[in-house]
């Protein structure tokens, strides 16, 4: 019975199978777009973790990092919650190699292998951990020298593993050939390592291949200013804290801080003080001018940060301030807007009252034998209105000048008449009348017909 259970199973699967295998191109498509989807999601979750963007690609052979980060340093020290410093560089036809130098455990590998990694995982549809102003070109020829190469089995010792490839390096560059080299030269002599190191560099940037190169040679550093196309960049040393800043200096060569890290680790200051006397004069000299040149341009570049900090507190006061102003005068000329608006209101009003009353003296005119009458009525309008007039320019003046009481009449009171708005002093009281002086002339006024005023008092701005 198991075995007939089998056997049925075995049916049932071929009977599926075979029904299937008619949507065999469709599945197998279902399939690969599944694949291709899901390795998508995949790059997406990865990039994600170290704050992936897409750059922009060039043709040409072209390289310019902004805010770079090596993405496996960036996702441990996030784990660690520790800030991760970014690198900038650039390299174009104009500055094809750039030679980095500075202490040892600064950052120069990992500069070198941020920009390799970065151009790798862009070549490979990655996104990568930089700025979206980034941009990168696209190399047929990727070239990589890092740690020690030698080889028991081929007979090959540190040097001679890297003069082999650097021999690959040299038959095989070309103007689409990205490279990095980390200590190049090392391995043997100085002098005669920092000889052959020169010849390489020369020859890569006479086939005009781009790329980094890491080193501690001091006749490189100085070759970096001399010949065409190859720049010099150092790893920034905070030597009063005797620390490394991890921080990418395009444009100076970097000093190696020999003695200052010998110094923090602490070696004995006696076998420092020996070291230094063995050293030749003139490199010694060289290495602490560097050391102060670096040291310089850190102080200056704080300067620099402070100093745009404050522009721009300023141009955001500025900004403020004409924001504050032009809200001041959009209230000022709309409040003069609206006075010249009311006035001329009340001349139209005026105007349209006249017309009316003008109109029917007119008609009064024209049906009326009595025409004295009409004209005493034009007359009567026309002075009236000119009194009052003047009466509202006196009582406007008055206001500007004093202030209304509603004191009892004194001797030696400033008064204003009611009937003309006429300014006095108060001379003498008789019963119910006044004797007021006004300008030189003593006027006797009935005292209810005045009203005690006061001088304003200025306001201080």
């Amino acid at each position: 019975m198991e075995n007939e259970e089998r056997k049925e199973v075995y049916r049932i699967l071929q009977v599926l199978t075979a029904k299937m295998r008619l949507y065999h191109p469709l599945l197998n498509i279902y399939h690969n777009v599944l694949g291709e989807y899901d390795f998508i999601r995949a790059k997406a979750k990865l990039a994600k973790d170290y704050n992936g963007n897409m750059p922009s690609v060039r043709e040409v052979a072209h390289l310019k990092i902004v805010n770079a980060f090596h993405p496996l340093l960036y996702m441990y020290n996030e784990k660690q919650q520790k800030p991760t410093i970014p690198i900038n560089l650039s390299l174009d036809d104009e500055n094809r190699i750039l030679v980095i130098s500075g202490p040892n455990a600064g950052g120069k590998t990992v500069t070198l292998k941020t920009a390799g990694l970065l151009q790798m995982m862009v070549q490979s549809g990655l996104l990568v951990s930089c700025s979206l102003e980034s941009e990168f070109g696209i190399f047929k020829q990727l070239m990589i020298h890092i740690g020690d190469t030698q080889s028991i089995e081929f007979e090959l010792s540190t040097y001679s593993s890297h003069l082999v490839n650097m021999k690959y390096f040299m038959e095989n560059a070309n103007g689409k050939t990205l490279f990095f080299i980390d200590e190049l030269g090392s391995g043997s002599d100085p002098n005669l390592g920092g000889a052959f190191a020169e010849v390489i560099m020369e020859e890569l940037a006479r086939k005009h291949a781009i790329g980094i190169v890491t080193t501690h040679y001091l006749n490189l550093k100085v070759m970096a200013n001399k010949v065409q196309g190859i720049t010099n960049g150092a790893m920034a040393f905070d030597e009063k804290n005797l620390k490394p800043l991890y921080k990418l200096i395009v444009g100076k060569p970097g000093s190696s801080y020999t003695f200052s890290i010998a110094e923090r680790i602490g070696l004995d200051p006696s076998l420092i003080s020996r070291a230094r006397k063995l050293v030749d004069e003139d490199h010694f000299s060289l290495d602490k001018l560097l050391n102060r040149t670096e040291q310089d341009l850190q102080q200056v570049e704080a300067e620099r940060n402070s100093l745009d900090r404050l522009l721009k507190e300023n141009e955001k006061l500025k900004k403020e301030l004409e924001h504050d102003l032009n809200r001041e005068k959009h209230f000022q000329q709309m409040e003069l807007l609206k006075n010249k608006n009311k006035i001329s209101e009340e001349k139209y009003l005026y105007l349209k009252d006249m017309e009316r009353k003008l109109k029917a003296i007119l008609a009064e005119w024209k049906k009326t034998d009595d025409k004295k009458a009409v004209i005493k009525m034009m007359q009567s309008l026309l002075f009236k209105q000119r009194e009052k007039q003047v009466t509202e320019n006196q009582q406007k003046k008055i206001d500007l000048k004093f202030i209304e009481t509603t004191e009892p009449v004194k001797e030696g009171d400033k008064v204003m008449m009611k009937a003309n708005n006429q300014v006095g002093v108060v001379l003498k009281l008789r019963g119910k009348k006044a004797i007021v002086q006004v300008g030189a002339i003593p006027i006797t006024v009935d005292a209810p017909e005045l009203i005690v005023i006061m001088d304003k008092i200025p306001e201080v701005s």
